[in-house]
């Protein structure tokens, strides 16, 4: 039914969970798996204090790394049999999500209800709750 599914994965507790959902419906489809992860630079301080591109990359590749890292392990222990890519992006999250979703050709994406700036009187995160009402694909939200 799906052929590519979109993770998005910010480093948060509700993303990490959402990743076993997006493994067994991938697995379950045959799907490609495409792990998102956008820095959002807005939030981030240490981005005003940067004066270069390159120190700019360098932070967006370490965080993509730490993300990366965390998400493969737990891929990895739930035995994932179909292809994964891993993207990452700078920008808003919501509309990077929505960007690739359309770039991409994806049929469905799975992401965690809140971020790790999400706050827990929001049942639902700002960015999942505006993917949710901008993705032209099934979004399945985990908590």
């Amino acid at each position: 039914m799906y052929k590519k599914i979109l993770l998005a994965a910010d480093g948060s507790e509700d993303a990490n969970k959402a990743v076993k959902h997006a493994v067994w419906i991938a697995n379950s489809s045959n799907a490609e798996l495409i792990v998102l992860h956008v820095l959002e630079t807005s939030k981030l301080p240490e981005i005003e204090t940067l004066t270069t591109e390159s120190a700019l990359r360098d932070l967006l590749t370490q965080e993509a790394k730490r993300v990366f890292s965390k998400v493969s392990n737990i891929i990895k222990s739930c035995d994932c049999k179909v292809k994964v890519n891993y993207m990452r992006e700078s920008g808003n999250p919501a509309d990077m999500i929505i960007k690739t979703v359309e770039k991409e050709g994806i049929d469905m994406v799975v992401m965690g209800t809140a971020g790790k700036h999400g706050l827990s009187r929001f049942w639902l995160g700002s960015v999942a709750e505006n993917v949710v009402r901008y993705s032209p694909c099934p979004v399945l939200v985990v908590k």
